[in-house]
């Protein structure tokens, strides 16, 4: 192509000249217009040749990035069940950064807490994201699976949160408020009822204590227990939810701007609570669980956690 382009240059440029030679014989306007006219030709193969150069170009970049993708070696798939909020988004955000290792990560929703277990329990997920040291310890204990913690990656600030009223102040005889039903974060919403002085609970009740473990309710409260994704369903019909992080988020509460109390970052209840990558025992040291748990402790997802939740979710720290 280019040998072409530089005999067309160099037909124009010979057209000039053997023009230019005759000028004796010609008048000065068809000196001009052949001059014009060899000009326009020169111009044309100019042009054909930045064109030539362009295409080039355009395909020497496609074939760069071909490589470039040929060259992430693939490494397989981790597949992982999880909570839809936060957990899921933080690890479809950890994605592409898998995706530049090799790795392909398939996520899976679940709207329960038992079967993102039993999953990975059965081989037939790599880990779960969705649950606290408490809950997994005691998830073995009763049902006798034997997943283990593979990496700590955030934990969510339990909250008090408004239903049919907005101030603690205005508590009255009788008043219903919704907590989980589960274990351990039933107890974990007492004891922050009782850190707001609205119950006082039996001493050394602590992270297994229940309704049956309140001394003291001097406003008669009664503790409505629900499965915990129901809880922020019945916000219009309660005073207030009490919620864990994830379910405070698909409810559309921000911890920073909604909760009338919550857990701080430095109470042991939030460190006690840490989500976890939960895999079964002997894979916590896998290829790919270490490379998915590297990925979601990195700067990267810290920031993203940071940036999205308001304080909601909160990096875990080791």
């Amino acid at each position: 192509m280019m040998k072409k382009l530089t005999a067309l240059l160099l037909t124009g440029a010979l057209a000039i000249s053997v023009l230019t030679g005759c000028g004796n014989t010609t008048d000065d306007t068809k000196d001009q217009a052949v001059t014009d006219a060899a000009t326009d030709a020169t111009d044309e193969a100019a042009d054909a040749a930045d064109a030539s150069d362009a295409a080039t170009d355009e395909a020497t970049d496609e074939a760069t990035d071909e490589a470039s993708d040929a060259a992430v070696e693939s490494k397989g798939t981790i597949t992982v069940a999880a909570s839809a909020t936060p957990h899921a988004e933080i690890l479809e955000e950890a994605k592409p950064i898998l995706a530049e290792q090799g790795w392909d990560l398939e996520v899976t929703v679940f709207d329960d807490y038992v079967q993102p277990n039993l999953v990975v329990e059965s081989g037939e997920f790599d880990a779960n994201y969705f649950q606290h040291i408490p809950y997994l310890d005691e998830f073995n204990a009763e049902q006798g699976t034997h997943l283990v913690n593979a990496g700590g990656i955030h934990y969510e600030p339990f909250g008090i949160y408004p239903g049919t009223k907005s101030s603690l102040d205005d508590l009255a005889d009788g008043d219903v408020i919704a907590v989980p039903n589960d274990t351990t974060n039933e107890a974990r919403a007492l004891l922050l009822l009782e850190a707001n002085g609205v119950i006082t609970l039996k001493d050394g009740a602590g992270l297994t204590a229940t309704v049956n473990d309140i001394a003291e309710n001097p406003k008669n409260v009664e503790i409505k227990e629900l499965e915990a994704a129901q809880v922020s369903r019945v916000k219009d019909e309660v005073a207030f939810v009490v919620l864990n992080g994830n379910y405070a988020l698909q409810a559309g509460f921000s911890v920073a701007k909604d909760s009338i109390a919550y857990e701080t970052s430095d109470s042991e209840a939030a460190k006690t609570y840490v989500n976890v990558i939960a895999v079964k025992e002997g894979n916590e040291n896998s290829d790919a669980i270490k490379a998915l748990v590297d990925v979601l402790k990195s700067d990267e997802i810290k920031q993203f956690i940071n940036d999205k939740y308001d304080g909601a979710v909160i990096p875990f720290e080791e």
